[in-house]
């Protein structure tokens, strides 16, 4: 099925309980594996963005009917519809095989990996964002390098020191993270975002004032600065001035007051 080929097709209603099993309303891209789960596909895209949810260290098993880090996800999905509403931007997820990253197996990137290439066989070479949480930035962190790819923005991301980065040059990369995380570490994000500016990519760490790493205490500005930050790096809606003025390695910080105030036009 190519997704682009229907109108406008919108599951209104979230992606449902299930993230093993096509959700009612969206709509699955087939060939072996769907790793690729269409939540709205406009006529002849302009554009798409890629959600990755989080998951386990090591879990082998499938990810159940009722997966949290998936259900997390939603909020940020419907708001991104929302948001483009009036532009033709097609809002997918992936569907995971395993509910781990499974140490060298990297079940994670090999399923990002098919849903961004089911992405592209149904829109054509448009621009892509992924937006990602925990070990779901991770796995768009890594498949950040395909050309399509403008950027990624890493929600709570799982940054284990040493991860790659020389794909991320020429993108443009947003963390945003809670200090007080204690199942994903943000000191070892913004060391990642330290390093990937140094291989040539734009970076910004925003420093979340709560929400942990499940983001449930506001979870709004989490939303707000996420869907900002990808309608940018999109070039549908202006850019954080940080991130389009950026020159040279360095990885600059700003408190989520601060991004709010300009994405707010406050000075």
């Amino acid at each position: 099925m190519s997704a682009a080929a229907e109108p406008d097709r919108v599951n209104p209603g979230g992606d449902g309980p299930a993230d093993g099993d096509a959700a009612r309303g969206d709509a699955e891209v087939r060939g072996g594996h769907n790793a690729l789960v269409v939540r709205r596909a406009p006529t002849e895209p302009r554009a798409a963005v890629l959600l990755l949810h989080g998951g386990r260290e090591d879990a082998l098993e499938p990810p159940p009917m009722v997966n949290l880090p998936a259900v997390r996800m939603r909020p940020f999905a419907s708001d991104l519809v929302r948001a483009t509403s009036r532009e033709r931007v097609l809002i997918g997820r992936v569907r995971y095989r395993h509910r781990g990253w499974n140490g060298p197996r990297e079940d994670a990137v090999h399923d990002a990996r098919r849903a961004l290439r089911a992405l592209l066989d149904a829109t054509g070479p448009v621009p892509v964002v992924l937006v990602g949480h925990s070990m779901g930035a991770r796995a768009a962190l890594r498949v950040a390098g395909d050309p399509q790819v403008r950027g990624v923005v890493a929600l709570a991301p799982w940054c284990p020191p040493g991860e790659a980065v020389g794909q991320l040059r020429d993108r443009m990369v947003a963390a945003l993270h809670d200090p007080a995380d204690r199942v994903t570490q943000a000191a070892e994000t913004w060391e990642h975002l330290t390093r990937a500016s140094a291989a040539g990519a734009r970076t910004l760490g925003i420093r979340m004032p709560g929400g942990g790493h499940a983001m449930l205490r506001d979870v709004r500005t989490w939303q707000r600065i996420a869907t900002s930050l990808t309608l940018g790096m999109l070039g549908l809606a202006p850019l954080a001035d940080v991130l389009a003025r950026q020159e040279g390695p360095t990885a600059p910080h700003m408190t989520a007051d601060q991004i709010l105030a300009e994405i707010d036009g406050t000075p």
